[in-house]
């Protein structure tokens, strides 16, 4: 079969023809990979700001497809079933894992993520566990199940910042999927005093495309309206972005009794400053988000409540491309011309 592999000695990306999986163990299913996106975290691997696996790694964490076989122990899968790969896992014998937080496990959980650390979804086959594997309501396409990763990641951060007051002025930093996604849902839930700051002019176009009626401006234009007016302000800031100036100038915008969200992937060797007095005298929040334990479920239901309205690939900027179209997906993603690039294997 066909797969994209990441060198991290090198820092390479290359097509390869490799086996096929092997047949799966009592506890495992083989997929036939229909979509598979290309994460911001992929790209941080590919330029080495983030850690993986140190041999070889067939990359890609969101991905849907058709289960091919499975192990004599799996009941809730068949051949030929529609579904969505959690790639996160735990030990479930842990203190974090039996406290409901599987993603701070030091046995699984980031350390051993699908796509990472284990062979993942750029490829026409992966074996993954059968425990991490969603089948599809019938009402859900394979290609807008190549959103439920990201959005379930949405989804926790959404548990960990609500309830958010009817009427609050929110700004999201950064208008890539993640940005574009976020901004989907809160329209959804029905938030229209929302503001998005993207410094590249074709990303703020693209989110034209999804017809919310949001304030779509530059960082620049973003400090012109504090200048202008002192007391203009939001109440939740949600960074999309992971860049940290962004994040450390948005703190002077956040409203007394207001909230940041950090929930972009910064580089680990990323740092901000912060105000002790600041964050007393306004009471502010920071609140940080780490992938997705247990929303998959919730992911799910909203692709089926947000439907094409929200999820049209050409809406959200998404790009198709084949697996030996990765370079040319991956320049489109730093030139910005995309919010995302989904490989497409579906026949």
């Amino acid at each position: 079969m066909e797969a994209i592999q990441f060198d991290p000695e090198n820092r390479k990306l290359s097509l390869i023809k490799t086996p096929l999986p092997p047949e799966p163990k009592k506890n495992e299913v083989v997929i036939r990979v229909a979509y598979s996106g290309i994460c911001g975290t992929d790209l941080h691997i590919v330029e080495g700001t983030y850690p993986c696996r140190k041999m070889p790694v067939i990359l890609g964490h969101e991905f849907s497809g058709v289960v091919t076989s499975v192990g004599c122990d799996v009941t809730h899968l068949r051949q030929g079933d529609n579904v969505a790969v959690d790639p996160n896992s735990g030990c479930l014998t842990c203190d974090a894992c039996h406290s409901g937080n599987y993603h701070h496990c030091s046995n699984g959980g980031v350390d051993k993520i699908t796509g990472i650390y284990q062979d993942g979804g750029w490829a026409e086959f992966c074996l993954v566990p059968a425990d991490q594997v969603h089948k599809l309501p019938k009402n859900i396409s394979l290609q807008q199940a190549g959103l439920t990763e990201p959005l379930s990641c949405i989804a926790h951060g959404w548990d960990r910042i609500t309830p958010i007051a009817v009427g609050s002025r929110i700004l999201i930093l950064g208008a890539g999927i993640i940005g574009n996604l976020w901004a989907s849902i809160l329209h959804l839930q029905g938030h229209r005093r929302v503001t998005v700051s993207e410094p590249q002019e074709a990303r703020r176009n693209l989110l034209e495309k999804l017809e919310t009626g949001f304030d779509i401006i530059t960082p620049e234009e973003l400090q012109t309206r504090r200048a202008k007016d002192s007391s203009w302000g939001v109440d939740l800031v949600i960074d999309c972005s992971g860049y940290a100036p962004a994040m450390e100038e948005a703190l002077a915008l956040i409203n007394p009794g207001g909230t940041l969200c950090i929930f972009g992937v910064s580089s680990p060797k990323a740092t901000m400053n912060v105000s002790p007095y600041l964050l007393y005298k306004n009471e502010l929040k920071i609140v940080a988000v780490k992938v997705n334990p247990f929303s998959f479920p919730k992911a799910l239901g909203w692709i089926d409540a947000m439907g094409s309205r929200y999820l049209d690939y050409e809406k959200l900027g998404i790009k198709a491309y084949s697996l030996s179209q990765y370079e040319e997906a991956l320049q489109a993603l730093k030139e910005g011309r995309i919010a995302k690039a989904m490989f497409k294997l579906e026949q």
